[in-house]
């Protein structure tokens, strides 16, 4: 048997289906040039994706067409040597199709792999978020803001030969800067595209991170059960409908909360999440009556506090809310958990003021996403001068 290499790719589902492509594929095309065979792939093949949510792409490249096709016989590579991440909000873990808990970013990546991500910010704040792992590691950042190339997106942001670039600084066995720069103008056409790989494989550095290193919480996990303890028949389980719930500081029941199952939890398919100004709240109700998964509790005091283990992250109560800037999209890398803001506000409400203040941007400013069909290109000029500064 040959030599047998694979790199994985997570990315938000739709926004960055073409740009995973585009990259995986890339990989097989240039490692042709090095007389390498290879094969890229999704991780499944009918595409069931909902907007952003955690999917992901493959490329198996080996010496030789036996290799290859014992790399093939699995429905995915079970380890890999270098994992993308397309999305920084992703660094927190993610379960790419249905639900079996919340896997860390690097768990197929093999011991002294290369976790290579697409940010803005820095290793040690990267680190605050991925999970603790007993195998050591490199972390490699490749500097950008978070791409959406796919879809009808503005897809020419350079990302995907950028990171082209820092797998073959990362793992030269499987590609090499030359093969990827040949592919890039014979198959591209575009030598500014080959400059942009050239820059990136010349900056890009990793760092060792060593076992016991990074987020030290457990990541959300269940056990499926096995067919001989599962119920004949077909049957789903009713929810209670919930009820009332006690505020935090006068311990006054009121308000409404629902019962939510306990293992489909939707925050690994957030890129962004709502932050709400209850002190602006007009108690309208369009956020709890609009949101498609139901992920708004409503108060003791009549407000509406979303619930951020049951929030996709959608955006569509910030879309509907007729107060300017009283509910806000921000960016996932903001935060460190899913406690309730309705909570904190209650128990500090000049604190939490001051939160607000340190943690929403301005309208029309944002490190992830975009308010509406056109704005990624107005984007653009921007995105090219952060990566060409580096």
């Amino acid at each position: 048997m040959g030599q047998l290499f694979a790199v994985e790719i997570i990315y938000r589902g739709v926004f960055q289906k073409t740009l995973a492509k585009n990259i995986t594929r890339g990989i097989v095309l240039a490692a042709h040039n090095e007389g390498k065979l290879g094969i890229s792939f999704g991780r499944y093949g009918d595409s069931p994706e909902r907007n952003g949510i955690p999917a992901k792409s493959f490329a198996i490249v080996a010496s030789d067409a036996q290799t290859l096709e014992a790399g093939m016989a699995q429905y995915e590579p079970k380890q890999v040597d270098v994992t993308v991440v397309l999305d920084d909000t992703l660094c927190k873990g993610a379960e790419s199709w249905a639900w079996y808990g919340l896997h860390p970013v690097h768990q197929a990546l093999k011991p002294g792999g290369t976790l290579i991500v697409d940010s803005l910010q820095d290793a040690p704040t990267l680190l605050k978020g991925i999970h603790r792992r007993q195998e050591p590691y490199k972390l490699g950042i490749v500097k950008g803001v978070t791409s959406f190339s796919g879809m009808w997106v503005y897809k020419d942001d350079h990302t995907d030969v950028r990171i082209l670039g820092a797998i073959a600084k990362a793992l030269p066995a499987v590609v090499s800067l030359a093969s990827i720069e040949k592919f890039i103008n014979e198959k591209l056409k575009n030598p500014l595209k080959a400059t942009s790989a050239h820059t990136t494989f010349e900056r890009f550095t990793s760092m060792n991170v060593k076992p016991g290193e990074g987020n030290a919480e457990e990541p959300f996990s269940f056990q499926l059960p096995k067919w001989n303890n599962m119920r004949k028949g077909v049957s789903v389980n009713g929810q209670p409908q919930g009820g009332p719930y006690a505020d935090p500081v006068t311990k006054e029941v009121g308000g409404f909360r629902p019962v939510r199952n306990d293992k489909f939890k939707k925050y690994s398919t957030r890129t962004m999440r709502p932050v709400v100004n209850f002190e602006t709240c007009t108690k309208c109700t369009l956020c709890w009556l609009n949101c498609p998964d139901a992920s708004f509790d409503v108060t003791p005091d009549g407000k509406y506090d979303a619930n951020l283990e049951a929030c996709c992250g959608c955006g569509i109560c910030e879309a509907v809310c007729p107060v300017p800037n009283c509910i806000t999209m921000v960016a996932e890398t903001a935060f460190d958990g899913n406690a309730s803001q309705w909570e904190a506000f209650r128990k500090d409400k000049a604190a939490y003021k001051e939160w607000l203040k340190a943690t929403v941007q301005p309208a029309g400013e944002r490190s992830h996403g975009f308010r509406y069909r056109g704005q990624y290109k107005e984007q653009i000029p921007a995105v090219l001068e952060i990566a060409e500064k580096g």
